[in-house]
């Protein structure tokens, strides 16, 4: 009897696994939305790169003589200096797995896993799961990272997926935010006009 019951639940549970509601959907879109950099800078609406990642994680203040200065100080090259900039990455990769954990509270995951399945297992291989991890990574490869191992840790990906998923965050790692704070600095010797 109490075997029946166990086999109910799991077959249940399967059910569910892919029962998506319609908040899930929402916080998908939503999520996609922060980490994605469109609301970056929205020529007109402003006020939307309140809800970018990039806007929420901030910037630096700007210095009177940044050739000669950094965040810490002007001379001087360390393993203070090293641990001084790893420590500024904190409170970026909090706010990414705080935002995470809310959107995975209301059904992001599951809505991603059933979204991206049918387009990730042709493709690479790996579930629909993954495909949050790999989104985020674009933005923030310590949030994707971490992402990636909470999947593994909890059994919904395999050791192949992680080798798999690894050899995407390497080849990605934080492109979209590279791309406006490194990149920025060339756009205005550019000839041709950048759509954003």
């Amino acid at each position: 009897m109490s075997e029946n019951k166990t086999l109910e639940r799991s077959s249940d549970d399967a059910t569910n696994e892919w029962r998506v509601g319609p908040g899930a959907w929402i916080s998908l879109v939503v999520v996609l939305l922060v980490f994605s950099g469109l609301l970056f800078k929205v020529e007109g609406m402003a006020w939307l790169g309140a809800f970018d990642f990039t806007t929420l994680g901030g910037a630096f203040g700007t210095m009177k003589t940044p050739e000669t200065n950094t965040f810490i100080g002007s001379g001087g090259i360390s393993a203070k200096a090293g641990f001084l900039f790893a420590l500024s990455l904190v409170p970026t990769v909090m706010l990414a797995l705080g935002l995470l954990e809310i959107f995975t509270h209301y059904g992001a995951i599951r809505a991603a896993h059933k979204l991206l399945t049918p387009l990730l297992r042709p493709l690479l291989g790996i579930p629909g799961y993954t495909g949050l991890a790999l989104i985020t990574d674009l933005q923030s490869t310590d949030a994707g990272a971490a992402l990636t191992k909470e999947l593994y840790d909890s059994k919904k990906i395999s050791r192949k997926d992680v080798v798999i998923m690894g050899a995407w965050q390497y080849s990605g790692a934080g492109l979209i935010n590279n791309y406006f704070s490194i990149g920025s600095a060339l756009f205005a010797s550019l000839t041709i006009p950048i759509i954003i």
